[in-house]
Protein backbone atom coordinates (compact mmCIF):
# COMPACT_ATOMS: atom_id res chain seq x y z
CA UNK A 1 0.00 0.00 0.00
CA UNK A 2 1.03 3.51 -0.64
CA UNK A 3 2.80 4.96 2.18
CA UNK A 4 0.70 8.04 2.36
CA UNK A 5 -2.18 6.02 1.90
CA UNK A 6 -1.37 4.18 4.82
CA UNK A 7 -0.59 7.21 7.12
CA UNK A 8 -4.26 8.15 6.25
CA UNK A 9 -5.87 5.61 6.73
CA UNK A 10 -4.70 4.69 10.19
CA UNK A 11 -5.28 7.97 11.37
CA UNK A 12 -8.65 8.06 10.82
CA UNK A 13 -9.10 4.53 11.74
CA UNK A 14 -7.62 5.21 14.94
CA UNK A 15 -8.89 8.56 15.66
CA UNK A 16 -12.40 6.53 14.99
CA UNK A 17 -11.09 4.16 17.69
CA UNK A 18 -10.28 6.54 20.41
CA UNK A 19 -13.22 8.19 19.67
CA UNK A 20 -15.70 5.33 19.96
CA UNK A 21 -13.37 3.61 23.07
CA UNK A 22 -13.91 6.61 24.97
CA UNK A 23 -17.21 6.76 24.65
CA UNK A 24 -17.19 3.14 26.07
CA UNK A 25 -15.19 3.55 28.65
CA UNK A 26 -16.86 6.50 29.81
CA UNK A 27 -19.72 4.98 30.08
CA UNK A 28 -18.62 1.92 31.86
CA UNK A 29 -16.76 3.80 34.62
CA UNK A 30 -20.04 6.20 34.44
CA UNK A 31 -22.25 3.24 35.29
CA UNK A 32 -19.98 1.53 37.51
CA UNK A 33 -19.79 4.69 39.34
CA UNK A 34 -23.47 4.80 39.92
CA UNK A 35 -23.40 1.35 41.21
CA UNK A 36 -21.00 2.50 43.84
CA UNK A 37 -22.83 5.58 44.91
CA UNK A 38 -26.42 4.70 45.18
CA UNK A 39 -27.79 5.18 48.59
CA UNK A 40 -31.29 4.00 49.59
CA UNK A 41 -34.21 5.68 48.67
CA UNK A 42 -35.48 8.78 50.55
CA UNK A 43 -38.93 7.78 50.45
CA UNK A 44 -40.90 4.86 50.35
CA UNK A 45 -40.47 3.32 46.93
CA UNK A 46 -41.11 -0.44 46.27
CA UNK A 47 -39.56 -0.82 42.86
CA UNK A 48 -36.47 1.90 43.88
CA UNK A 49 -33.35 0.04 44.68
CA UNK A 50 -31.61 2.90 45.14
CA UNK A 51 -30.71 6.77 43.95
CA UNK A 52 -28.57 9.63 43.76
CA UNK A 53 -28.27 13.19 43.71
CA UNK A 54 -25.97 14.71 41.07
CA UNK A 55 -24.23 18.35 40.00
CA UNK A 56 -23.48 18.73 36.70
CA UNK A 57 -23.71 21.75 33.64
CA UNK A 58 -25.36 23.95 36.11
CA UNK A 59 -27.93 21.71 36.50
CA UNK A 60 -29.66 19.14 39.75
CA UNK A 61 -30.21 15.59 38.44
CA UNK A 62 -31.97 12.64 39.86
CA UNK A 63 -30.87 9.14 39.33
CA UNK A 64 -32.68 6.46 40.46
CA UNK A 65 -31.99 2.31 40.10
CA UNK A 66 -35.72 0.59 39.52
CA UNK A 67 -37.35 -2.67 39.35
CA UNK A 68 -39.07 -3.17 36.72
CA UNK A 69 -42.81 -4.67 37.03
CA UNK A 70 -44.28 -6.75 34.53
CA UNK A 71 -45.45 -5.03 31.44
CA UNK A 72 -44.60 -1.30 32.45
CA UNK A 73 -41.17 -0.57 29.62
CA UNK A 74 -40.58 3.21 29.89
CA UNK A 75 -39.81 4.70 26.57
CA UNK A 76 -37.71 5.98 25.15
CA UNK A 77 -35.30 3.37 27.05
CA UNK A 78 -31.61 3.65 26.05
CA UNK A 79 -29.42 0.75 25.42
CA UNK A 80 -25.55 1.31 24.97
CA UNK A 81 -24.31 -1.09 22.76
CA UNK A 82 -22.48 0.16 19.75
CA UNK A 83 -19.74 2.05 21.49
CA UNK A 84 -18.48 -1.73 22.48
CA UNK A 85 -19.11 -2.69 19.24
CA UNK A 86 -17.71 -0.22 17.19
CA UNK A 87 -14.13 0.27 19.65
CA UNK A 88 -13.84 -3.40 18.90
CA UNK A 89 -14.72 -2.89 15.02
CA UNK A 90 -11.99 -0.22 14.63
CA UNK A 91 -9.69 -1.55 16.93
CA UNK A 92 -9.54 -4.94 15.30
CA UNK A 93 -9.20 -2.77 11.51
CA UNK A 94 -6.08 -1.28 13.21
CA UNK A 95 -4.93 -4.33 14.02
CA UNK A 96 -5.13 -5.42 10.37
CA UNK A 97 -3.70 -1.75 9.21
CA UNK A 98 -0.52 -1.75 11.28
CA UNK A 99 0.50 -5.07 12.58
CA UNK A 100 -0.88 -7.61 9.75
CA UNK A 101 -0.43 -5.77 6.53
CA UNK A 102 2.75 -4.61 8.40
CA UNK A 103 3.77 -8.09 10.10
CA UNK A 104 7.04 -8.12 8.17
CA UNK A 105 7.98 -4.87 10.49
CA UNK A 106 6.12 -4.98 14.09
CA UNK A 107 5.01 -8.03 14.02
CA UNK A 108 7.90 -10.66 13.24
CA UNK A 109 11.27 -10.53 15.32
CA UNK A 110 13.66 -12.96 13.68
CA UNK A 111 15.51 -13.30 16.60
CA UNK A 112 12.58 -13.99 18.50
CA UNK A 113 11.02 -16.47 16.49
CA UNK A 114 12.13 -17.27 12.79
CA UNK A 115 8.24 -17.16 10.89
CA UNK A 116 7.06 -16.08 7.75
CA UNK A 117 4.20 -12.81 8.26
CA UNK A 118 1.43 -14.93 7.33
CA UNK A 119 1.92 -17.57 10.01
CA UNK A 120 2.25 -14.71 12.76
CA UNK A 121 -0.87 -13.41 11.21
CA UNK A 122 -2.71 -16.82 11.67
CA UNK A 123 -1.44 -17.06 15.62
CA UNK A 124 -2.71 -13.75 15.85
CA UNK A 125 -6.05 -14.22 14.86
CA UNK A 126 -6.45 -17.65 16.55
CA UNK A 127 -5.26 -16.25 19.87
CA UNK A 128 -8.23 -14.20 19.42
CA UNK A 129 -10.89 -16.44 18.82
CA UNK A 130 -9.41 -18.98 21.32
CA UNK A 131 -9.45 -16.94 23.93
CA UNK A 132 -12.61 -16.12 23.87
CA UNK A 133 -13.98 -19.61 23.70
CA UNK A 134 -11.99 -20.68 26.44
CA UNK A 135 -12.74 -17.47 28.68
CA UNK A 136 -16.84 -18.12 28.19
CA UNK A 137 -16.35 -21.88 28.19
CA UNK A 138 -14.56 -21.03 31.93
CA UNK A 139 -16.85 -18.49 33.82
CA UNK A 140 -20.33 -21.02 32.03
CA UNK A 141 -18.68 -23.77 33.89
CA UNK A 142 -18.78 -24.91 37.40
CA UNK A 143 -15.78 -23.55 38.20
CA UNK A 144 -17.51 -19.73 38.39
CA UNK A 145 -19.40 -20.45 41.57
CA UNK A 146 -16.32 -20.34 42.84
CA UNK A 147 -15.20 -16.74 42.09
CA UNK A 148 -11.39 -16.37 43.55
CA UNK A 149 -10.54 -20.24 41.50
CA UNK A 150 -12.41 -18.89 38.31
CA UNK A 151 -10.27 -15.65 38.59
CA UNK A 152 -7.14 -17.08 39.13
CA UNK A 153 -7.52 -19.36 36.45
CA UNK A 154 -8.17 -16.59 34.13
CA UNK A 155 -5.26 -14.37 35.57
CA UNK A 156 -3.07 -17.43 34.86
CA UNK A 157 -4.04 -17.81 31.22
CA UNK A 158 -3.34 -13.89 30.25
CA UNK A 159 0.12 -14.53 32.02
CA UNK A 160 0.32 -17.76 29.80
CA UNK A 161 -0.88 -15.84 26.60
CA UNK A 162 1.69 -13.39 27.41
CA UNK A 163 4.45 -15.58 27.85
CA UNK A 164 3.29 -18.12 25.12
CA UNK A 165 3.18 -14.66 22.60
CA UNK A 166 6.10 -12.99 23.49
CA UNK A 167 7.88 -16.57 22.41
CA UNK A 168 6.97 -15.60 18.69
CA UNK A 169 6.31 -12.11 18.55
CA UNK A 170 8.24 -8.92 18.76
CA UNK A 171 7.64 -7.14 22.00
CA UNK A 172 5.20 -4.55 20.70
CA UNK A 173 3.11 -7.41 18.49
CA UNK A 174 3.02 -9.64 21.73
CA UNK A 175 1.89 -6.66 23.74
CA UNK A 176 -0.87 -5.69 20.86
CA UNK A 177 -2.28 -8.61 20.91
CA UNK A 178 -2.58 -9.45 24.46
CA UNK A 179 -4.51 -6.15 24.85
CA UNK A 180 -6.10 -7.28 21.95
CA UNK A 181 -7.61 -10.44 23.34
CA UNK A 182 -8.86 -8.18 26.37
CA UNK A 183 -10.67 -5.93 24.01
CA UNK A 184 -12.11 -8.86 22.24
CA UNK A 185 -13.36 -10.57 25.90
CA UNK A 186 -14.93 -7.49 26.79
CA UNK A 187 -16.74 -7.10 23.25
CA UNK A 188 -17.64 -10.39 23.19
CA UNK A 189 -19.11 -9.89 27.06
CA UNK A 190 -21.44 -6.98 25.22
CA UNK A 191 -22.45 -9.39 22.31
CA UNK A 192 -22.69 -12.66 23.77
CA UNK A 193 -23.64 -12.20 26.85
CA UNK A 194 -24.76 -8.74 28.34
CA UNK A 195 -26.94 -7.71 25.92
CA UNK A 196 -28.22 -11.22 25.49
CA UNK A 197 -29.58 -10.89 29.04
CA UNK A 198 -30.87 -7.38 28.56
CA UNK A 199 -32.67 -8.43 25.94
CA UNK A 200 -34.11 -11.05 28.11
CA UNK A 201 -35.04 -8.64 30.73
CA UNK A 202 -36.88 -6.09 28.52
CA UNK A 203 -38.49 -8.97 26.65
CA UNK A 204 -40.13 -10.74 30.15
CA UNK A 205 -41.19 -6.85 31.06
CA UNK A 206 -43.17 -6.61 27.60
CA UNK A 207 -44.45 -9.91 28.09
CA UNK A 208 -46.09 -9.21 31.79
CA UNK A 209 -43.21 -12.12 33.01
CA UNK A 210 -41.66 -11.74 36.35
CA UNK A 211 -37.64 -11.21 35.48
CA UNK A 212 -35.34 -14.04 35.70
CA UNK A 213 -32.59 -12.11 37.93
CA UNK A 214 -30.32 -14.68 36.72
CA UNK A 215 -30.05 -13.06 33.17
CA UNK A 216 -29.30 -9.85 35.54
CA UNK A 217 -26.40 -11.10 37.79
CA UNK A 218 -24.90 -12.66 34.51
CA UNK A 219 -24.80 -9.12 32.97
CA UNK A 220 -23.58 -7.52 35.97
CA UNK A 221 -20.67 -9.87 36.77
CA UNK A 222 -19.45 -10.17 32.94
CA UNK A 223 -20.02 -5.58 33.28
CA UNK A 224 -17.69 -6.25 36.00
CA UNK A 225 -15.07 -8.32 34.51
CA UNK A 226 -15.01 -5.38 31.61
CA UNK A 227 -14.51 -3.05 34.29
CA UNK A 228 -11.40 -4.35 35.62
CA UNK A 229 -9.86 -4.90 31.85
CA UNK A 230 -10.28 -1.57 31.05
CA UNK A 231 -7.02 -0.14 32.33
CA UNK A 232 -4.62 -3.23 31.51
CA UNK A 233 -6.06 -2.14 27.78
CA UNK A 234 -5.43 1.08 27.93
CA UNK A 235 -1.80 0.68 29.17
CA UNK A 236 -1.61 -1.80 26.05
CA UNK A 237 -2.94 1.29 23.62
CA UNK A 238 0.05 3.44 24.67
CA UNK A 239 2.70 0.75 25.08
CA UNK A 240 4.45 0.82 22.21
CA UNK A 241 5.85 4.56 23.45
CA UNK A 242 7.53 3.15 26.26
CA UNK A 243 10.20 0.07 24.99
CA UNK A 244 11.63 -0.47 28.25
CA UNK A 245 8.44 -2.73 29.09
CA UNK A 246 7.98 -4.10 25.84
CA UNK A 247 12.02 -4.46 24.93
CA UNK A 248 12.61 -6.41 28.34
CA UNK A 249 13.90 -9.50 28.15
CA UNK A 250 10.93 -10.88 29.88
CA UNK A 251 8.52 -8.11 28.61
CA UNK A 252 5.63 -10.77 29.29
CA UNK A 253 5.97 -10.31 33.14
CA UNK A 254 6.22 -6.96 33.14
CA UNK A 255 2.99 -6.42 30.88
CA UNK A 256 1.91 -9.05 33.83
CA UNK A 257 2.38 -7.22 36.67
CA UNK A 258 1.46 -3.76 35.14
CA UNK A 259 -2.12 -5.67 34.24
CA UNK A 260 -2.38 -6.64 38.17
CA UNK A 261 -1.54 -3.10 38.95
CA UNK A 262 -4.09 -1.38 36.70
CA UNK A 263 -6.83 -3.81 38.11
CA UNK A 264 -5.63 -3.39 41.79
CA UNK A 265 -5.93 0.46 40.60
CA UNK A 266 -9.59 0.15 39.16
CA UNK A 267 -10.27 -2.02 42.19
CA UNK A 268 -9.35 0.63 44.50
CA UNK A 269 -11.60 3.39 43.04
CA UNK A 270 -14.31 0.22 43.24
CA UNK A 271 -14.56 -0.33 46.90
CA UNK A 272 -13.29 3.39 47.99
CA UNK A 273 -16.77 4.42 48.71
CA UNK A 274 -18.03 0.95 50.34
CA UNK A 275 -15.19 0.26 52.56
CA UNK A 276 -13.95 4.40 53.09
CA UNK A 277 -11.02 6.04 51.12
CA UNK A 278 -8.14 5.05 54.50
CA UNK A 279 -9.54 1.06 54.67
CA UNK A 280 -8.75 0.90 50.96
CA UNK A 281 -5.51 2.91 50.18
CA UNK A 282 -3.34 0.09 50.60
CA UNK A 283 -3.98 -1.18 47.35
CA UNK A 284 -3.10 2.25 45.73
CA UNK A 285 0.34 2.14 47.91
CA UNK A 286 0.85 -1.60 47.18
CA UNK A 287 0.11 -0.62 43.47
CA UNK A 288 3.00 1.89 43.70
CA UNK A 289 5.06 -0.49 45.46
CA UNK A 290 4.94 -2.86 42.16
CA UNK A 291 5.18 -0.19 40.02
CA UNK A 292 8.91 1.11 41.46
CA UNK A 293 9.65 -2.52 41.29
CA UNK A 294 8.73 -3.44 37.92
CA UNK A 295 11.01 -0.02 37.41
CA UNK A 296 13.58 -1.26 39.07
CA UNK A 297 13.35 -4.18 37.15
CA UNK A 298 13.90 -3.00 33.80
CA UNK A 299 16.57 -1.09 34.00
CA UNK A 300 19.79 -2.02 33.27
CA UNK A 301 22.70 -2.78 34.86
CA UNK A 302 25.64 -0.93 35.60
CA UNK A 303 27.38 -1.30 32.22
CA UNK A 304 31.17 -1.65 32.55
CA UNK A 305 31.35 -0.48 29.18
CA UNK A 306 30.57 3.26 30.60
CA UNK A 307 32.87 2.89 33.53
CA UNK A 308 35.75 2.27 31.26
CA UNK A 309 34.79 3.74 28.15
CA UNK A 310 37.83 6.41 28.58
CA UNK A 311 40.21 3.01 28.72
CA UNK A 312 38.96 1.62 25.92
CA UNK A 313 40.09 1.43 22.11
CA UNK A 314 38.27 4.64 20.51
CA UNK A 315 35.65 3.80 18.17
CA UNK A 316 35.63 5.88 15.20
CA UNK A 317 32.98 7.44 13.96
CA UNK A 318 32.83 6.18 10.40
CA UNK A 319 32.38 2.90 11.69
CA UNK A 320 29.28 3.37 14.23
CA UNK A 321 28.41 5.66 10.71
CA UNK A 322 28.64 2.53 8.43
CA UNK A 323 26.68 0.66 11.08
CA UNK A 324 23.52 3.21 11.14
CA UNK A 325 23.72 3.23 7.44
CA UNK A 326 23.34 -0.62 6.90
CA UNK A 327 20.60 -1.32 9.52
CA UNK A 328 18.74 2.43 10.14
CA UNK A 329 19.14 4.93 7.49
CA UNK A 330 16.22 3.10 5.25
CA UNK A 331 14.01 3.87 7.70
CA UNK A 332 15.18 6.93 9.43
CA UNK A 333 16.35 9.22 6.00
CA UNK A 334 14.53 12.59 4.77
CA UNK A 335 13.98 10.22 1.63
CA UNK A 336 13.15 6.33 3.44
CA UNK A 337 14.00 3.59 0.51
CA UNK A 338 11.71 0.95 2.92
CA UNK A 339 8.20 0.23 1.34
CA UNK A 340 7.04 1.00 4.67
CA UNK A 341 7.89 4.67 5.11
CA UNK A 342 7.44 7.80 3.54
CA UNK A 343 9.77 9.89 5.93
CA UNK A 344 11.39 9.31 8.55
CA UNK A 345 9.67 7.46 11.15
CA UNK A 346 9.10 10.10 14.33
CA UNK A 347 11.08 12.74 12.51
CA UNK A 348 14.38 11.17 13.63
CA UNK A 349 16.90 10.80 10.74
CA UNK A 350 20.78 9.78 10.55
CA UNK A 351 21.75 11.71 7.01
CA UNK A 352 24.30 13.41 8.75
CA UNK A 353 26.73 13.04 11.34
CA UNK A 354 25.40 16.25 13.43
CA UNK A 355 21.87 13.95 13.27
CA UNK A 356 23.22 11.12 14.56
CA UNK A 357 25.06 12.60 17.44
CA UNK A 358 22.29 14.59 18.46
CA UNK A 359 19.98 11.63 18.78
CA UNK A 360 23.18 9.40 20.63
CA UNK A 361 21.24 8.69 24.08
CA UNK A 362 17.59 7.54 22.09
CA UNK A 363 19.58 5.60 19.65
CA UNK A 364 21.18 4.04 23.35
CA UNK A 365 18.00 3.22 24.66
CA UNK A 366 16.36 1.76 21.56
CA UNK A 367 19.18 -0.05 19.41
CA UNK A 368 21.79 -0.72 22.39
CA UNK A 369 20.08 -1.11 25.42
CA UNK A 370 16.32 -2.37 24.90
CA UNK A 371 16.76 -3.60 21.50
CA UNK A 372 13.50 -2.77 19.89
CA UNK A 373 15.09 -1.03 16.87
CA UNK A 374 15.61 -1.99 13.68
CA UNK A 375 11.82 -2.78 14.00
CA UNK A 376 11.78 -6.79 14.21
CA UNK A 377 15.67 -7.01 13.39
CA UNK A 378 14.37 -6.74 10.10
CA UNK A 379 17.85 -5.88 9.30
CA UNK A 380 19.38 -8.46 11.45
CA UNK A 381 21.91 -6.12 13.52
CA UNK A 382 24.37 -8.16 15.57
CA UNK A 383 24.97 -8.12 19.24
CA UNK A 384 29.06 -6.74 18.03
CA UNK A 385 27.50 -4.09 16.07
CA UNK A 386 24.69 -2.52 19.10
CA UNK A 387 28.16 -2.94 21.12
CA UNK A 388 30.13 -0.93 19.11
CA UNK A 389 27.31 1.84 18.88
CA UNK A 390 27.57 1.62 22.69
CA UNK A 391 30.99 1.89 23.13
CA UNK A 392 31.21 5.03 20.97
CA UNK A 393 28.40 6.91 23.08
CA UNK A 394 29.69 5.80 26.13
CA UNK A 395 33.09 7.73 24.70
CA UNK A 396 31.06 10.94 24.18
CA UNK A 397 29.54 10.24 20.96
CA UNK A 398 32.41 12.18 19.16
CA UNK A 399 31.79 12.56 15.27
CA UNK A 400 35.53 14.36 14.42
Amino acid sequence: MDPIVSEWLNLVVRWVHVIVGIAWIGASFYFNWLLNHLKAPSEDKDAVIGELWALHAGGFFKVEKRRMPPGALPAPLHWFKWEAYWTWISGFALLVIVYYMGASVYLVDRSVADIEPGTAVAIGIGTLVVSWFAYDLLWRSPLARTGWLATSISLALVVGVAFGLAQVFSGRGAYIHVGAMLGTLMAGNVFRVIMPAQRELVAATEQGREQDLRFAHLAEQRSLHNNYMTLPVLFVMVSNHFPSTYGYQFNWLVLSGLFLIGGAVRYYFNVRHKTGNWQSAWVLGAGAAATIALMLLVAPPSDPEADTAGEAEAVAFTTVRAVINHHCSACHSASPSHEAFDKAPGGVAFDTPEQIQQTARRILTQAVVSKVMPLGNESGMTQEERDLIGSWIYQGAKIE
